[in-house]
């Protein structure tokens, strides 16, 4: 949670920094051209859910050997996978933003950020891959230490970088903070004393048994992401239909994608708590632990949400202002929605908590029904019904993300409660000789 909260934290200060030096489009740009990178991220990131799968359930068994192997391949598989998509993203970077609809002057502002931070992709990955790896093993501590150093390098690369080149400095200084970390990360990995440990002389050679298994947990995961960021990219279409569509943008970059992210990101912390548990548990043979823990991450990320979402009531155009937004359109959409946000997050991390349960112990498919039904379905196709009934208002869509929130959250508890997740077999081949 602590470093989720760093992480969402180094992103507020990215947007209140370009806000103030660039303006309200740069908001836009970066949040659009985020959502774009998520769609790709997430995808990409599935295999590291397969390996969180695999890596908690084997040390839950006690077996360092399996967790090293895993860990190995997913290191391997995500690395080539990294060049390939720096190369495509640059360029089908001008298609992608046609597709969210962004106005010219957004579009102007977002093409070479979204360019340069698919170019410098590969640090982020890394980033992602070591942090779920050592987490789902037992270390939180390593995950956090690395994180905060990110927050820290990006805020002050972006101190220098963003007064002098704008938007894009934004992502110079992301690009070399994460590959910072990720260069350090590979090499903690190869330390004996860390809980995980790449040996020299490790085979090189993909072992396809592994990498099968990761995706066969992971690429569930890897859908269901690309399915809610998609939806994400389309409600943005939607978006960009309103009369003002760059002020309900830069409204919706900041509400949704920034102070959003203090329950989401300390929610996704919770989901990756909550499946190491229940997988460190499961493998352990102790399925009613991983129940318990399941119901404290939730309880902890209603907590969270509750005090946030008070915020969100209490001192919205306080939390604006941080970020610039001083037009009086772009002020009024945006404390509209921080109103709906606080209804909406004890919603959303109750979905995280019971999802990373799902997930941790190996039922990484009812998350993707879930997802699509609750992230895609619901709110697109009520914003689809508001447009062509009533005349589409940025009201309506806010609407509809928190129904489809709290649609996510019902049937998340309900799957998990049913309790198919506790006959699900994990294991791997033996090594090659």
């Amino acid at each position: 949670m602590l470093q989720n909260v760093i992480a969402g934290l180094q992103g507020i200060i990215d947007h209140a920094m370009v806000g103030h030096f660039v303006g309200f489009t740069a908001n836009a740009a970066i949040g659009v051209s985020w959502q774009i990178i998520l769609v790709v991220i997430v995808f990409i990131s599935s295999l590291f859910t397969g390996m969180a799968v695999l890596v908690a359930r084997f040390a839950g068994a006690n077996d360092p050997a399996k967790v090293n192997r895993v860990v190995y391949q997913a290191f391997l598989t995500a690395f080539g996978l990294s060049i390939i998509l720096a190369a495509v993203g640059y360029f089908a970077a001008p298609s992608l933003l046609v597709l969210v609809n962004a106005e010219a002057s957004v579009k102007a502002e977002a093409l070479p950020f979204l360019r340069a931070m698919f170019m410098g992709i590969f640090g982020m990955m890394m980033f992602f891959m070591l942090s779920g790896a050592f987490r789902a093993a037992g270390d939180p501590r390593t995950p956090l230490r690395l994180g905060v150093t990110m927050t820290v390098l990006t805020i002050a690369f972006n101190v220098i970088l963003i007064p002098i080149f704008g938007t894009i400095g934004a992502a110079f200084g992301t690009i070399a903070s994460s590959t910072t970390v990720a260069i350090y990360g590979i090499w903690k990995v190869t330390r004996p004393d860390a809980v995980i440990h790449f040996e020299r002389g490790m085979d090189m050679r993909p072992d396809f048994g592994i990498i099968r298994s990761l995706f066969r947990f992971g690429l569930p995961t890897g859908v269901q992401g690309i399915a809610m960021n998609v939806g994400g990219v389309l409600l943005l279409r939607f978006i960009g239909s309103l009369e003002h569509s760059a002020a309900a943008q830069a409204a919706y970059a900041v509400g949704y994608t920034e102070l959003f992210s203090l329950i989401t990101w300390t929610s996704v912390g919770l989901m990756g708590a909550a499946a190491t548990i229940a997988g460190q548990n499961l493998g352990a043979g102790n399925p009613e632990r991983a129940v318990q823990g399941v119901k404290v991450a939730s309880r902890y990320g209603l907590g969270v949400a509750a005090f946030v979402g008070a915020m969100f009531l209490l001192i919205p155009g306080y939390l604006l202002a941080v970020f610039g937004m001083t037009d009086p359109l772009v002020l009024s959409l945006g404390r509209q929605l921080l109103g709906f946000l606080s209804i909406s997050g004890l919603f959303i991390t109750t979905a995280l908590a019971y999802t990373g349960g799902l997930q941790g112990t190996g039922d990484t498919r009812s998350p993707l029904y879930i997802s699509i039904i609750s992230q895609v379905v619901i709110p697109l196709g009520l914003c689809s019904l508001f447009q062509a009934v009533y005349g589409l208002q940025a009201f309506h869509i806010w609407t509809a993300i928190l129904i489809g929130h709290a649609t996510r959250a019902t049937l998340s508890v309900v799957r998990f409660r049913q309790g198919k997740w506790r006959g699900i077999a994990v294991d791997i081949e033996p090594a090659r000789p």
